[in-house]
């Protein structure tokens, strides 16, 4: 029988684009091409978006459970831009000349909007409507999603 304890953990393609250390921070640039490639890709006026999970360790030095981080993506109001359809931001008189956000922005979205699902190694992704970006920011920290 094997001894679980000693079974290291399974680490997912999109956990690997995230830095350990001090803090737990999500490096996009890192996310392995042919993971976003497999992604799904959006239609029309969707993106796809990857909710930001937060760092996975407090001020305060206390790591965090996988399950506070996946109660954070569930209720995070930022999300990085991965694919964004062929018709987004093409209606000029309801966005005029210059879109939004692009790909590999930092947004800020509604607590509730798009279709939530998982992709084989447990990361959830959304996939929004243009009009759902409510605006971009720099640093996915300045925003406190539920702590």
């Amino acid at each position: 029988m094997t001894d679980l304890s000693e079974t290291p953990a399974k680490k997912s393609n999109i956990d690997s684009a995230y830095i350990e250390g001090d803090e737990r921070t999500l490096r996009p640039e890192l996310l392995d091409l042919s993971l976003v490639e497999r992604m799904p890709t959006p239609t029309g006026w969707r993106m796809l978006v990857l909710p930001y999970t937060g760092q996975g360790v407090t001020s305060g030095g206390i790591a965090l459970t996988k399950e506070t981080l996946d109660r954070e993506a569930l209720a995070t109001v930022v999300a990085y831009v991965v694919k964004v359809g062929p018709l987004c931001y093409g209606d000029k008189t309801k966005y005029g000349d210059k879109p939004w956000c692009k790909e590999k922005d930092w947004v800020l979205i509604g607590r509730y909007s798009g279709a939530r699902f998982k992709l084989e190694d447990g990361a959830e992704v959304r996939m929004i409507n243009d009009d759902e970006v409510i605006g971009t920011i720099l640093n996915p920290d300045d925003i406190v999603s539920f702590r």
